[in-house]
């Protein structure tokens, strides 16, 4: 598991997330002050100095459950709000827009070109030039970025009406197209002598309708990106649906909960508490100012998606306000009880849980 992934799936997750939004936003005739207001806040959120620095430590990869709790808080960095519903299908889309791209890049390194679209349609991303990682670093990354999406199958309308998604929620790749830069079309095998000079050629069906290579995308900051991976795909109005693919909802009823305590849950809550120093969501002010965005076509819809939402994709996501609440408080204290593996807890995780509270007191 590559160590690198994190600020990558973070950014190219939020890149998605502003796409998204920004076409609610205009869906819904939201006035162009607070829309505009919603997408600078989440974007200055976003890039936060504190939360990047954090952010781009090398660390492992977490799970999706305190993923999708950054983007929740992130989601809600501004006067803008969204229903549980409203959220599950955010982060359906997101993920699964990101997923297709990092499947269709042709190299693990043109994953840093997606972030870039990603960055550049953002507009606001920090002005540090980015450090080239190995070829190796990018495999890596890739194979990580690949191992957190191999579970989710959400069927998205977009996908299928392209015919790039199958009705089970997985992509189908082409076996045609341009074939990555620095490279030749399949179908020719060489042989050489052991003096280095070409002896034989034999050829093959290579099963596709390849071409030629076209030119390698610019890594400067800003440049062609020669890739389409990573833009707006919202930019054309087109309803954009999500469902649950059969093969998961059949799967999900033979799944066993592992109620078994996490060793890297104590650990993801401290990471949680770090990463979420730099997001300040705003309380929902007065009528004339708050206001819900909702990414289904009526409230019905969405109402109807909370409650027909299999269990094992709600993540269950907890509004933490520490010990400006005593209850959340208590809760909390007896959640970080539950991630021991014994029945009681030592005195260096209590003082881990205290450090937790107080650092969340500044949200």
């Amino acid at each position: 598991m590559s160590s690198r992934t994190l600020p990558l799936l973070f950014i190219n997750l939020g890149g998605e997330m502003l796409y998204i939004l920004d076409q609610r936003l205009r869906a819904q005739n939201i006035p162009a002050d607070k829309a505009k207001k919603v997408m600078n806040d989440i974007i200055t959120t976003m890039f936060n100095k504190k939360f990047l620095e954090e952010l781009f430590k090398p660390q492992e990869l977490y799970s999706k459950k305190a993923l999708r709790t950054v983007f929740d808080r992130l989601a809600h960095a501004s006067i803008m709000r969204l229903n549980q519903a409203s959220m599950d299908k955010l982060y359906d889309l997101m993920t699964m827009a990101f997923k297709y791209q990092v499947l269709l890049c042709p190299r693990p390194k043109d994953i840093l070109l997606v972030s870039f679209n990603h960055m550049d349609a953002i507009k606001d991303f920090v002005k540090d030039t980015p450090s080239i990682l190995r070829c190796s670093d990018f495999q890596l990354i890739r194979q990580t970025l690949l191992i957190f999406f191999q579970d989710m199958h959400i069927r998205v309308s977009i996908f299928l009406k392209d015919k790039v998604q199958n009705s089970n929620g997985r992509f189908g790749l082409p076996t045609s197209g341009p074939v990555p830069h620095g490279t030749q079309v399949p179908g020719l095998i060489r042989i050489f002598s052991c003096t280095g000079e070409e002896k034989t050629r034999l050829q093959f069906n290579n099963g596709g309708n390849y071409t030629s290579a076209i030119r390698e995308g610019s890594f400067e900051i800003f440049g062609d990106r020669v890739t389409k991976l990573g833009t707006n795909m919202y930019s054309v109005s087109r309803p954009v649906e999500t469902h649950m693919s059969g093969t998961s909802k059949s799967s999900a009823q033979h799944t066993k909960v592992n109620t078994a305590p996490n060793p890297l849950a104590k650990e993801e809550l401290n990471m949680l508490a770090r990463l979420m120093g730099g997001l300040e969501v705003q309380k929902a002010g007065s009528s004339d100012t708050a206001f819900r965005v909702n990414l289904f076509a009526t409230d019905e819809e969405e109402e109807e998606a909370l409650i027909t939402r299999p269990d094992e994709l709600s993540y269950g996501i907890i509004n933490i306000q520490a010990t400006k609440d005593q209850q959340v408080s208590a809760e909390l204290t007896k959640i970080m009880g539950e991630f021991t593996d014994s029945g009681h807890q030592s005195p260096s995780s209590s003082s881990k849980g205290d450090d937790l509270l107080a650092m969340m007191d500044d949200l």
